[in-house]
């Protein structure tokens, strides 16, 4: 049967230039546009298998609509040169793959789309037709499904009528009602000022279309009333300006548009142009990357010999001169991974080992010793969690010099995958078989013997070989070289050797927690089943809808697919309403504390070391941030006196010790004062006032003696807002105040903090110039949205451009002065141990003898830990628990 994919060419390549990072060719030609775009077409080709296919451009500027309405589209930022130039380069590229394309002047893409759609609808032929833009929804139906690009280009979310009736309550048609009533600002389609998409549905689920709410005015009260009958001209014209036109004299036959394939050389010839190297070695395409195919041959020709099979005097002589090694092991928690072995390149040379190489005593004296040299140089991938397998295996590992994990995710944090296979693809390298394919998925896990094995490991282990000087030249042209040596690789090895010491649990104090926290469930459960005046499944949304909405009336404040939505954020709304509500949440609150925390603690507490051994990760948050894992030690929940009391179980592994915790205060703004130079911020910081009151006086104009508690509290929230680039309307929402009067404390803050205005203003506007930010310490994160037309992903891009510099920064600076903290303790030969990082928090474990030392120690090296113009501040507290340490 015939399918038809028809490609919106102009959404998908902004969308394209916007979501990859800079890309050019020798030639200086940019192709990041091009190249998104050009993974896009080989998933959809891959996964839709079209008998059918065209990609739509735009003609020009100017089409019909423009005769109603000159300012259509107007207000549109120019088109960058640098996406420009890539419009001809994406076309021939198309002719490459053998994909029709199709233009019209006076019409859009979305025009000559929803002609062939409906043609392809009314012969009953599948069709999927691939956008950016919501507006295409209006075209769905039983034959043809709008996939809307999410995440860039990489991902879309498919929308049939029943997907768009179950998200919106509205039939495809009724989205141009919608555009109608709410407008659409990237387009300049006016709507009816002041009326959303959470308005204009509801007034299309009660009247049903445009006209309908026209024709019922009198139905609307107050300003609704005013609004619509103010701008009923624009809403119909709107409409007009969102329909889009499915009767475009089409000069192209329907048959022109079948898809044949692409011939492969002219393909791999257009790719070497544009020196698309992964794309040649995905598709196995000829003369794979032209003069440098031999190169990479070369680099991918070597001899593997088993470690366990070589004399004691060559292994040595192999591993002396190793240039990589790949440490293997299976499973998401290092704790207990399954180590399967490793290889060592060297030259055209890789010894393999495998795990039972590496427990015989006879063949395994050289690789050990080599793997605890601290002098012989390791370069690999995630050595962090090669170590961890390691270590529980009783290897240890030293001498940690690169790790290509560590890189990749430093040159681009946001890239959603660093696996390895998925590098050697990005730098255009001979692929590898994925460890899916090795291994199988989960409890299928056969690890293949023999010569299959040491193919494998020894691929991933001459793949480390090549990418390590490829890195470490990106490390170089982004600024981040001495980041990546002086900081996060240093950070791995003092993190594995805080996670293999782990931290002692008491499960008495926990069980006890649980018997407590199991009756005020229990009473809980019974105070909402009398407010309810019934019994019922309070863990089931449906059945707490019911009473909620049905039998006790509450305001519906949201609706999902299954029906009444009963999410914390709906049930904070409802607080006010009824003492239920209050009820219903403190339950939520106990019983995600026993589940998680007091039965989830127990778990994971070790039967050999009587510890939890959580595993911090370095590479997944943007910010630069720590991630904590198996179990998560971060999210212990402190704002409940009962989630407090968990810090109770976590207690010294030595009698007579003390649990000692030191706490940056208000770092972030610290880092803010710095950044922005502003005078009066860092004038408080440097006297010592508090800094909520300080901005409070600032921003009412009334001394320190009259800033009462509602003061202080507006100004601290501002102040932590400020750091994430807080709308008024969030502030409005922390603060429970009206919009307008959070906007005006917004602007009377930064009438007073006038540097940081001006900080927040620069640094929006260098990241749109650089494409990215970056912390103090070069941290640097990209930011391809920043130039995005729509609104929400350009401001998301702008508050990420504010906050980064400040989160980012905080989260060198704790992470430096884990490091320096480790050196300290090393220097000084003390017994005291660093277990736990916590936010902006150190945890340790210190003896009797050595408490008044690490009472000053410790905050004196993380106040000295970098050089700011304000100075840092480090709270300690100790006590005989980590509750007591606070």
């Amino acid at each position: 049967m015939d399918k038809w994919v028809l490609i919106d060419g102009n959404s998908i390549i902004y969308r394209a230039f916007f979501a990859m990072p800079p890309l050019t060719n020798s030639a200086g030609l940019h192709t990041n546009a091009v190249y998104g775009f050009t993974t896009m077409l080989l998933k959809l080709l891959e996964e839709e298998k079209p008998t059918h296919m065209l990609v739509a451009f735009d003609a020009g500027k100017t089409t019909f609509r423009h005769e109603g309405y000159e300012d259509y589209k107007g207000g549109r930022e120019k088109t960058p040169p640098e996406l420009s130039e890539q419009f001809p380069v994406l076309k021939e590229l198309l002719r490459s793959f053998g994909i029709s394309q199709y233009e019209l002047p006076g019409y859009e893409a979305d025009d000559i789309i929803g002609t062939l759609s409906r043609l392809a609808d009314e012969q009953g032929v599948e069709t999927v037709v691939v956008s950016g833009d919501k507006d295409m929804l209006q075209l769905a139906s039983d034959h043809v499904t709008i996939a809307l690009t999410r995440k860039g280009v990489s991902e879309v979310e498919r929308y049939d009528p029943a997907e768009i009736d179950a998200k919106y309550g509205l039939k495809p048609l009724q989205i141009i009602d919608l555009k109608g009533l709410m407008g659409d600002t990237s387009d300049n389609i006016p709507g009816i000022p002041g009326i959303g998409e959470k308005t204009a549905l509801k007034l299309l689920h009660e009247f049903g279309s445009v006209e309908g709410v026209l024709e019922n005015t009198a139905e609307l009260k107050g300003k609704m009333r005013e609004k619509v009958e103010t701008h009923r001209d624009s809403a119909v014209m709107s409409k007009k300006l969102a329909t889009i036109y499915r009767e475009v004299p089409l000069e192209k036959r329907t048959d022109e548009l079948v898809y044949g394939g692409y011939d492969a050389q002219t393909l791999a010839d257009n790719f070497r142009k544009l020196e698309f190297k992964s794309l040649l070695e995905r598709l196995a395409l000829p003369e794979a990357a032209g003069a440098d195919a031999a190169a990479v041959a070369a680099a991918a020709t070597y001899d593997v010999v088993s470690a366990g099979e070589m004399p004691a005097a060559e292994l040595t002589a192999l591993l002396a001169a190793s240039e990589s090694v790949y440490i293997e092991a299976i499973g998401d928690n290092p704790h207990q991974a399954r180590l399967i072995g490793l290889a060592v390149a060297a030259g055209d040379r890789i010894a393999v080992a495998t795990y039972d190489d590496l427990m015989d005593e006879r063949t395994a004296a050289p690789l050990r010793d080599w793997l605890a040299d601290a002098q012989a140089p390791k370069r690999g991938y995630d050595l962090h969690k090669a170590e961890l397998a390691l270590g529980w295996a009783g290897i240890p590992l030293c001498g940690i010099r690169f790790d290509a994990l560590l890189a990749a995710y430093l040159l681009d944090p946001t890239e959603s995958s660093q696996t390895l296979a998925a590098l050697i693809q990005r730098f255009g390298l001979a692929a590898i078989q994925t460890d899916e394919a090795v291994y199988g998925k989960g409890a299928r896990l056969q690890v293949p013997a023999g010569e299959a094995l040491a193919n494998h490991l020894a691929a991933k282990a001459d793949a480390v070989r090549r990418l390590v000087p490829l890195l470490s030249a990106e490390l170089g042209k982004g600024n981040m070289t001495k980041l990546n040596d002086e900081l996060e690789l240093p950070l791995a090895v003092v993190l594995a050797g805080m996670e293999k010491q782990g931290i002692q649990v008491n499960p008495g104090v926990l069980e006890e927690l649980g018997a407590e926290l199991e009756r005020g469930i229990a009473q809980y459960m019974s105070d909402i089943y009398s407010h309810a005046g019934m019994e019922f499944n309070i863990h089931s949304p449906k059945q707490l809808g019911e009473v909620l909405f049905e039998k006790l009336g509450l305001p519906v404040i949201k609706k999902t697919k299954t029906g009444y939505s009963t999410d914390a954020e709906v049930l904070e709304k409802l607080e006010p309403y009824s003492e239920i509500v209050k009820l219903i949440l403190h339950y939520r609150q106990l019983t995600k504390l026993q589940s998680t925390y007091v039965e989830g603690l127990l778990k994971e507490i070790r039967r050999d070391t009587g510890k939890v051994h959580t595993y911090y990760r370095q590479t997944i948050a943007a910010t630069g941030r720590l991630s904590s894992q198996f179990p998560n030690l971060q999210n212990i929940p402190i704002r409940l006196e009962e989630g407090r009391r968990i810090r109770k179980a976590f207690v010294p592994s030595e009698a007579g010790w003390s649990i000692l915790a030191a706490d940056y205060s208000q770092i972030e703004l610290r880092v803010l004062a710095h950044i922005s130079g502003d005078a009066r911020m860092k004038q408080a910081f440097i006297e010592d006032t508090d800094i909520h009151t300080k901005t409070a006086m600032d921003v009412f104009g009334v001394t320190a003696d009259n800033v009462d508690a509602n003061m202080r509290r507006q100004a601290k929230a501002v102040n932590f807002g400020i750091v994430y680039g807080i709308s008024d309307f969030g502030l409005s929402n922390n603060l429970g105040i009206s919009r307008k009067d959070a906007a005006r404390f917004i602007e009377q803050y930064f009438a007073v903090f006038e540097g940081v205005r001006a900080y927040m203003d620069n640094i929006v506007a260098q990241a749109r110039k650089d494409g990215y930010v970056t912390t103090l310490l070069e941290r640097r994160r990209y930011l391809p949205e920043i130039k995005a037309s729509n609104f929400n992903l350009r401001s998301f891009a702008e508050r990420t451009a504010m906050n980064t510099p400040i989160q980012g920064t905080a989260a060198d600076i704790i992470k430096l002065a884990m490091v320096k903290m480790d050196a300290e303790l090393g220097a000084r030969k003390l017994r005291s141990r660093m277990l736990l990082q916590v936010h902006d928090e150190l945890v340790f474990e210190v003896p009797a003898d050595e408490l008044e030392l690490m009472k000053t120690l410790v905050p004196d090296v993380m106040e000295r830990a970098i050089e700011l113009d304000v100075p840092l501040r480090a709270d300690v507290s100790y006590g005989d628990n980590w509750y007591e340490a606070k």
